[in-house]
């Protein structure tokens, strides 16, 4: 019997806590798509070998691509040899981004959020700055200060391009947003279009205007207390109507 909810497939992350591994995804995510978006959140565990993106997907009706303390792995995009120190996840990107493709090819609405916004850009041929705050005329994206409000309160203003899936769900052309990330979209792949930037250039949003279903990645947390911001708002209503 089919729950009264769509259900959305959550990607985890891959962690070892002391001598034992963990498939994790955070609760803000969990509480934005079962609160914001009416969907019944449903983990997908991040295993090697990975689970067959046709299982998952046929168990699922969307899909929400998480951020993430770890970087998409350079080996994806010809970026080098990984940098030493810098944390990588490639349990999850052998999970995501076959899974995010086959979801596209499927027409399942896909929602993309920070590290999800950088795999989205991967899965579909584009390149990664490794550290945008080393690019000339590039702001420093990561966060600021300790405590969480300072981390997630509002860092920069984006500007919302027409024409794109943004532009149709947000109610203003420009706003605050927060900023938690040291990679960020170099090469835009091509089938992709920029929604949104940030004053610098950086591309903040994307959509795909061929896409078969929803289909939109955002660089910044909008599931950071999503109900008290009303971007945020919009965007998992948005993501909610589509898989409804």
């Amino acid at each position: 019997m089919r729950s009264s909810r769509p259900s959305v497939g959550l990607v985890c992350d891959h962690r070892r806590i002391g001598k034992h591994p963990f498939h994790m995804a955070s609760e803000e995510y969990i509480a934005a798509l079962r609160d914001g978006a009416g969907a019944l959140p449903l983990l997908i565990p991040a295993l090697d070998p990975p689970l067959a993106p046709a299982d998952i997907l046929a168990r699922m009706d969307g899909l929400l691509l998480s951020g993430a303390a770890s970087d998409v792995s350079p080996r994806l995009y010809g970026g080098g040899a990984p940098r030493k120190g810098v944390p990588l996840d490639e349990r999850r990107d052998s999970t995501a981004v076959p899974l995010l493709q086959r979801a596209i090819e499927a027409g399942k609405p896909v929602l993309c959020i920070c590290r999800g916004f950088q795999e989205f850009n991967v899965a579909l041929g584009g390149t990664l700055h490794r550290e945008v705050h080393e690019v000339p005329g590039r702001f420093d994206h990561r966060e600021k200060g300790t405590a969480l409000d300072e981390q997630y309160g509002p860092a920069h203003t984006v500007t919302v391009a027409e024409g794109g899936l943004l532009a149709r769900i947000v109610p203003r052309r420009s706003f605050k947003v927060n900023s938690l990330h040291g990679q960020g979209i170099d090469k835009l792949a091509p089938p992709l279009f920029a929604d949104a930037a940030a004053p610098d250039g950086q591309i903040e949003a994307v959509s795909m205007p061929r896409a078969k279903g929803f289909l939109l990645g955002v660089q910044w947390h909008p599931e950071w207390r999503w109900a008290e911001n009303e971007i945020s708002r919009a965007i998992f209503a948005a993501f909610g109507e589509a898989i409804g």
